[in-house]
C-alpha cells in the first residue's frame, strides 16, 4: 500500500469521531482509490513505453524511408541516362534507315540517270559521223556537191541534237530530284502531283532493286487516276514512304518467286506489283498491290511498330513501315492494310485534300 494512504487510513481508524461503518466506508474508499491509481500508472507507464517503441520505429522507418528515397532517385537516374542512350540509338537507326533509303534511291537513279546518258553519247556520236560525212560533201565541187544529201545531214544533226538536249534535261531533272531527297528540309508543304511522285519513286525503287540484285524480276504496273488533283504535301516524306512500300512489295514477291521456283513456274506465278490512284471524298489514295505470300494475321497489327521486321537479320531496321507510318499521320492522312496469306498485300496511302 501506497505509504500516504497508509497513513490516511490509520488516520480513520484512530479518530473518534468516525463511526466505525463510516471507518469501514472510507477505507474501502481509499483502497479503490489506490487501485484505480495503481492501473492509472500501470497505463501511463504502458503509454510511455508505447511512446519510446513508436519513436523507435517512426525513426527507423524514417531512415528507410530516406534510403528507398535515395535508391528511387539513383534508380530514376539511371532510367534517364538509359532513355537519352535509347533515344540517341533511336536517331542513329532512323538516320540508318533514311541513308538506307537514299542508297536504294541513288542505285535507282544511276540507273535511271545512265539511260539519257547513253542516248546523249550516242546522239553525239551519230552528230559527229554527220558532221563528218557533211565535211567529206562540202569539200566537193559545187558542181558534184549533193545539196540534198547536205540539207539531210543538217535535218538529221539538229533532230538528234534536239534529242540531247531532251535527254539533257532528263538528266538534270534526276540530279535535281535526288538532291531534293538529300536536302534536310524544313517540312513545307506544297500542292504535290501524287501521280508524278509515284512514278518516279517506283522507277527508282525497280532499277534499285534491280542493281542490287540482278536475279531480282518482277513486273510493276501503273493505274494512275489522270484526272488526281493536287495534295499539299511535304514531297520528299511522302516520296520516301511510296519508296518504302514499293520496295516491301519488291521484295515480298521476289521472296515468293525464290521460295520455290519450279513449282510456281509451273502454276504460270508471274511477281507483280500495282501501283494505283484514285480520288475519295475526303482526299486522294494511294494503293501498292502485291501478290505475294501476304502477311500472316498474327502480325498483322504489328506491322508499323517500331523495329518490328519479318526479313532476316541484317536486311532491315524495322522503321520502314514506322517512320512511313508517322510521316502520314503528320500528314493529317492514314496508312491501312489489307492482306491475305498466299495471295498477297495492299497498302493503301490516303491523303486528305486540304
Amino acid at each position: 500500500m501506497n505509504e500516504q494512504i497508509k497513513l490516511l487510513v490509520d488516520f480513520f481508524q484512530q479518530n473518534k469521531n468516525i463511526s466505525d461503518q463510516e471507518k469501514e466506508i472510507l477505507t474501502k474508499a481509499v483502497k479503490r482509490l489506490e487501485s484505480d491509481l495503481e492501473l492509472a500508472q500501470f497505463k501511463l507507464d504502458r503509454t510511455e513505453k508505447v511512446k519510446r517503441t513508436t519513436a523507435i520505429l517512426l525513426e527507423e522507418t524514417i531512415e528507410e524511408l530516406e534510403l528507398k528515397r535515395k535508391a528511387i532517385e539513383e534508380t530514376n537516374s539511371a532510367l534517364e541516362n538509359s532513355l537519352k542512350d535509347l533515344k540517341a540509338a533511336q536517331a542513329q537507326l532512323i538516320q540508318s534507315e533514311k541513308m538506307a533509303s537514299l542508297g536504294e534511291l541513288t542505285a535507282g537513279i544511276a540507273h535511271e540517270i545512265q539511260n539519257p546518258l547513253n542516248f546523249v553519247n550516242n546522239f553525239s556520236e551519230l552528230s559527229n559521223e554527220l558532221i563528218d560525212e557533211l565535211e567529206e560533201e562540202r569539200a566537193k565541187s559545187q558542181e558534184s556537191r549533193d545539196e540534198t544529201l547536205v540539207t539531210e545531214i543538217l535535218g538529221d544533226i539538229k533532230q538528234n541534237l534536239s534529242k540531247i538536249n531532251l535527254h539533257g534535261k532528263r538528266a538534270d531533272a534526276i540530279v535535281k530530284g535526288m538532291l531534293e531527297h538529300s536536302r534536310t528540309n524544313k517540312g513545307e508543304k506544297a500542292p504535290t502531283d501524287l501521280n508524278a511522285l509515284a512514278d518516279e519513286f517506283v522507277r527508282l525503287s525497280y532499277h534499285g532493286i534491280r542493281a542490287k540484285d540482278k536475279s531480282f524480276n518482277a513486273d510493276y504496273k501503273l493505274e494512275l487516276d489522270p484526272n488526281l488533283p493536287k495534295v499539299n504535301v511535304v514531297a520528299p516524306e511522302i516520296g520516301r514512304v511510296v519508296l518504302n512500300l514499293v520496295n516491301n512489295a519488291f521484295y515480298a514477291v521476289n521472296e515468293k518467286a525464290k521460295s520455290s521456283p519450279s513449282s510456281h513456274r509451273d502454276e504460270g506465278y508471274k511477281p507483280e506489283v500495282v501501283i494505283s490512284s484514285k480520288q475519295t471524298k475526303k482526299g486522294v489514295e494511294l494503293s501498292v498491290k502485291d501478290n505475294g505470300k501476304g502477311i500472316p494475321e498474327h502480325i498483322k497489327e504489328k506491322i508499323f511498330q517500331p523495329f518490328f521486321t519479318t526479313k532476316p537479320t541484317g536486311s532491315g531496321t524495322g522503321l520502314g513501315l514506322s517512320l512511313s507510318y508517322d510521316i502520314v499521320k503528320a500528314h493529317g492522312g492514314e496508312l491501312r492494310v489489307w492482306s491475305e496469306e498466299g495471295k498477297g498485300t495492299i497498302l493503301r496511302l490516303h491523303i486528305p485534300i486540304s
